[in-house]
């Protein structure tokens, strides 16, 4: 059957489809924040078929894919990739409505020009279609973001990586930049003592500093965040379960990273004091190599232990938190500010239920340096879908400044998602464009398109100051 996805997919009005195809279509991609594999993109490696490039790390697919009764052997195991894509072919007529049905839909036309829905009857031709052409130079993975209009990837790493496939990358003189960001999570992680004892052991190896004490973590931390920095890098992220914002002092916190070295389990209170502390410590040198900082709030991981100890983490089984951290967030922010040491930050939430909490707690801490220096970030995981991405661009709108948004990011692993930025450019086209025709906003055209290709691309490119 032909697809349904045409040119005025999801442009509900004569004024968002003018808007969209004159302000937003041609638009470039900045991807400030994203999870590929930078290795596959050093050595631009072709795909073998489609199966490896759409399901061999996509967790949001196996989910669906476990919820229509889908043995395990087909997301994660050993059957072969015609089997695995079989059985997502099998899925997706069962997800309408999900965002997956909209994104495999749009991937296909705008990789591979197939404008067929894919079902279990169109199954192996849209996959020999599609692995015939991954097959080909011109679809390696290069070249599928530079068909993307893709100019710059922030990929997300471990303080302890080398950062060789970046500086590759860059010898190399790909037309793309790519960028590393700065992510510490493991070196906050005190709750897990035998996994935290292993990884300072790797931190102390890499940086060559003898960790034995939290003066000494920071040292080495400091000593990479300034690697990353030479190596281009401009933004940190921190994944977190929670805001951690304890009141502690430097004796505490000395004794408290001594004993967990020594293997010595910690209790909940100086975990929360051991993560305070250096979150706190992480966000000055980000201040201090005037870094952006991101925060990814909420996501409750891991939650199927069978899974876990089988596959590892991401691998589908994570979900949305329900920890409030609305005065944790004010305080922490506030010591920042107070102290002159708060960088431009953006904040992700995972719950929906804290959009406004988000808006209104950053609003308290905009100032005259920069232009909505506090940035209420784009859709995240789960909200990553048209009611989500609606919601945000609502939160914003009520809450701050909509025309100072710095728009879309993928934070994905796979080289064929960049159609999320269409589909998140023609939702805030169709949002504006209803708003013109139901008379809520001037009818304005040169005003409204400027705001729309700031918030697209312009804004980005402002804000992080990399490209």
């Amino acid at each position: 059957m032909k697809g349904f996805i045409d040119k005025n997919f999801l442009l509900q009005t004569e004024t968002a489809r003018y808007l969209y195809h004159e302000f937003a279509e041609n638009k470039p991609i900045f991807d400030y924040h994203c999870h590929l594999p930078v290795k596959d993109l050093a050595d631009d490696i072709c795909y073998g078929n489609i199966g490896q490039a759409w399901l061999a790390g996509d967790h949001y697919k196996w989910r669906l894919m476990r919820s229509n009764g889908i043995a395990e052997k087909f997301c994660t195991g050993d059957a072969t990739d015609y089997e695995k894509f079989e059985k997502w072919a099998e899925t997706i007529p069962m997800a309408i409505r999900n965002p997956l049905y909209h994104w495999t839909h749009l991937e296909l036309q705008r990789y591979f020009n197939i404008d067929t829905l894919l079902s279990p009857k169109t199954c192996k031709k849209i996959y020999g279609q599609c692995s015939a052409l991954l097959q080909s130079p011109e679809f390696s993975v290069k070249n599928l973001l530079l068909k993307m209009n893709v100019k710059l990837i922030c990929t997300t790493d471990d303080p302890i990586d080398s950062l060789e496939y970046h500086k590759k990358i860059k010898d190399d003189g790909y037309n793309v930049k790519i960028f590393p960001t700065f992510r510490p999570d493991k070196a906050m992680a005190v709750e897990k003592t035998t996994q935290f004892i292993n990884y300072i052991s790797k931190l102390s190896e890499i940086s060559g500093i003898e960790i034995k004490n939290f003066s000494s973590l920071f040292e080495a931390l400091d000593i990479r965040h300034k690697y990353f920095h030479d190596m281009g890098c401009r933004i940190a992220d921190h994944g977190i379960l929670s805001f951690w914002a304890e009141t502690y002092t430097n004796v505490e916190i000395e004794k408290i990273t001594t004993n967990v070295l020594s293997g010595k389990e910690l209790n909940k209170i100086d975990v929360s004091k051991f993560k305070s502390a250096l979150l706190y410590e992480c966000a000055r040198l980000n201040y201090k190599r005037g870094w952006v900082q991101q925060f990814h709030i909420g996501a409750l991981r891991n939650n199927n232990t069978r899974l876990f100890n089988k596959l590892g983490p991401d691998i589908g089984c994570d979900s949305i938190g329900d920890n409030t951290y609305g005065d944790k967030m004010a305080k922490f922010l506030d010591r920042l500010d107070q102290s002159g040491e708060l960088t431009k930050t953006i904040f992700y939430n995972i719950n929906p239920r804290d959009n406004e909490l988000i808006a209104s707690i950053i609003g308290n801490f905009q100032e005259g340096s920069f232009p909505a220096k506090m940035q209420f970030g784009p859709s995240w995981w789960f909200l990553d879908q048209i009611d989500g991405i609606t919601k945000q661009i609502n939160t914003i709108s009520n809450l701050g400044l909509l025309g100072r948004f710095i728009g879309m990011t993928t934070d994905s692993r796979s080289f064929l998602s960049y159609p999320r930025h269409e589909y998140f450019r023609r939702i805030l086209c169709n949002l504006i464009g209803s708003d013109v025709e139901n008379g809520e906003i001037p009818a304005d055209m040169d005003l409204l398109g400027k705001s729309i290709e700031k918030i697209c691309y312009n804004n980005a490119v402002d804000y992080f100051k990399i490209l």
